[in-house]
């Protein structure tokens, strides 16, 4: 049986059967749900027991999708296409160790302009002056100056927990940040002070303000071109162990959770 949750522990659910290997996926709505990419592992419908589900919500992101996660601290966690017998659970959301491992990616040409899906990054590309951003139902739209410059894949428990996969994000100073619309604007507050911005209504992560006030977006929010590439990895001691990093960038191995 395997186990797994949210970052919260407002959602909590077992697996009383198979688990698939890992899909990535690329798409531009996995990509702006997730923060990053998105990556889930099918699972049979009847096998998925919800043990704790006050936190959960869903979004219907299509006609025959809808997309479960978290209303209290914004992870993302299911995908189920409307009559089928599956359901793909948020890899980053079991309890490790995991035993996965990735068994394919798919819809790669989504893949944004920062990161290759397997390899190194692409060279940077056009540089924006503006970059804006949004959750995926549209009710939080910002824009911040352009381009996004370096991007950071962070690989701690807490990233892995909310955005199904691990993170990337950019610096920013959240001053410059514009806002067209936050109606459905979240925070969680984490257990060290950092607050964590996502959509209540779509449960999309967007960004992240340390204690000390450093600020980032994750690249994922934006709409477009970032101008990015991704340079780094931090916390790789807490990274998942159902894939690998083959991208020959710098790596910081220290355990930490913001």
């Amino acid at each position: 049986m395997a186990e797994g949750g949210c970052l919260c522990g407002a959602v909590r659910f077992a697996v009383d059967g198979p688990v698939g290997a890992v899909a990535v996926c690329h798409c531009t709505q996995c990509r702006s749900w997730g923060g990053h990419v998105w990556a889930g592992s099918l699972v049979a419908a009847a096998d998925l027991r919800l043990t704790r589900e006050e936190g959960l919500r869903w979004y219907r992101s299509s006609a025959t999708v809808r997309r479960g996660f978290c209303a209290d601290c914004g992870a993302s966690l299911f995908w189920q296409a409307e009559g089928e017998g599956h359901v793909s659970v948020a890899a980053g959301a079991f309890d490790p160790p995991t035993g996965l491992a990735t068994g394919k990616h798919i819809f790669t040409a989504d893949a944004g302009d920062y990161y290759a899906p397997e390899g190194p990054p692409p060279p940077p590309g056009p540089a924006p002056e503006r970059l804006d951003c949004s959750c995926l139902c549209g009710r939080v739209a910002f824009a911040v100056p352009g381009p996004a410059g370096a991007v950071t894949a962070c690989h701690c428990h807490q990233c892995q927990r909310l955005s199904g996969a691990f993170a990337a994000s950019f610096d920013c100073a959240e001053s410059t940040l514009f806002w067209p619309n936050r109606d459905g604007l979240a925070e969680y507050v984490t257990p060290a002070g950092g607050r964590r911005g996502f959509c209540s209504g779509c449960g999309s992560s967007l960004y992240f303000r340390a204690a000390d006030g450093a600020f980032s977006v994750e690249a994922g929010a934006v709409k477009g071109p970032t101008g990015g590439t991704l340079s780094a990895h931090i916390f790789v001691a807490d990274k998942g162990d159902w894939y690998g990093l083959d991208d020959g960038l710098p790596q910081q191995a220290g355990a930490g959770d913001g």
